[in-house]
């Protein structure tokens, strides 16, 4: 009779674990998420964990990017759709901003934020990446609506620059739960703000 084979303690995919954090996040908040709590989630040992990751930090980043990576493809679709420049700066605004307070994803951001003033130069460098894509991203469908005639004669990258400062501003309050500040009344004031400031006046 073959004696039965020892069965292999395999992790599980790195993305299964950066998709549990995520989960964590969303269901009890950053302080819910640890080390020891995740390694049950994903039957691992917080040992291992630190194993791939290092650090808590570190663990977070990598789950902020995956998330990242994941929005980054949801961005690509929307704005290769063949609607106008305006249409789809709206749903631009509205993939940025969260969808209320503690949003799982804008918690996250904001924490690793938080935690940059003690990184390290590769730590900041990859959040910076992941800044310039939303940027570069923008300033390109702003260029585009401006030689359309959709939108007004302005500098995309400087267009781009205020554009998103005043997105991450709304999207602080609204995640932190600011009183009087929904994601509604954040998408309202976006909508006035492009009418005033960006969009093309009618014609006649």
């Amino acid at each position: 009779m073959t004696p039965p084979t020892r069965r292999r303690n395999v992790a599980p995919p790195r993305e299964s674990v950066l998709a549990a954090a995520m989960a964590t996040i969303a269901e009890r908040g950053l302080d819910g998420l640890t080390m020891a709590g995740l390694g049950r989630e994903v039957g691992m040992s917080s040992g291992h964990l630190l194993y791939y990751f290092r650090t808590k930090d570190e663990l977070l980043l990598r789950t902020l990017e995956w998330s990242e990576e994941r929005l980054g493809a949801r961005r690509g679709e929307l704005l290769s759709r063949q609607d106008p420049a305006a249409a789809r700066l709206t749903a631009y605004a509205e993939l940025y901003l969260p969808d209320g307070p503690r949003d799982p994803h804008w918690t996250l951001w904001l924490e690793v934020w938080q935690r940059s003033q003690s990184a390290g130069d590769d730590a900041r460098a990859r959040q910076a990446a992941i800044e310039r894509a939303w940027h570069r991203d923008l300033a390109a469908l702003l260029a585009e609506g401006v030689s359309r005639g959709e939108f007004r004669r302005l500098d995309p990258d400087r267009a781009a620059t205020r554009l998103r400062a005043l997105l991450d501003g709304f999207s602080v309050h609204v995640t932190v739960g600011l009183p009087g500040l929904t994601r509604a009344h954040a998408l309202a004031h976006l909508d006035e703000f492009l009418t005033e400031s960006v969009l093309a006046p009618p014609v006649g």
